[in-house]
């Protein structure tokens, strides 16, 4: 199945904590892999229980998928975004 994909409002905050170079390569990661992938990638646990996440380097896409879509919530470097 193929997601479409959609983002929330604060993902564009954490976009900008990011350098350009990495946040196109990811923005474009996501455009490319995502919508076919989002049903396959790994749920989380604990207090992130039912979302998923889409690795791209060293940074983490954190998204949920509602019918047929798949709605990013977060973007951040592994360490930070599951604070």
């Amino acid at each position: 199945m193929v997601y479409k994909i959609a983002f929330k409002k604060s993902v564009s905050r954490d976009l900008k904590k990011i350098d350009r170079d990495q946040a196109d390569r990811i923005l474009k990661k996501i455009e490319e892999e995502l919508p076919s992938q989002a049903g396959s990638l790994p749920l989380l646990t604990g207090k992130f229980a039912g979302l998923r996440k889409f690795r791209v380097g060293d940074y983490r896409v954190i998204y949920s998928i509602l019918n047929d879509s798949a709605i990013v919530l977060r973007i951040g470097h592994r360490r930070e975004v599951y604070k």
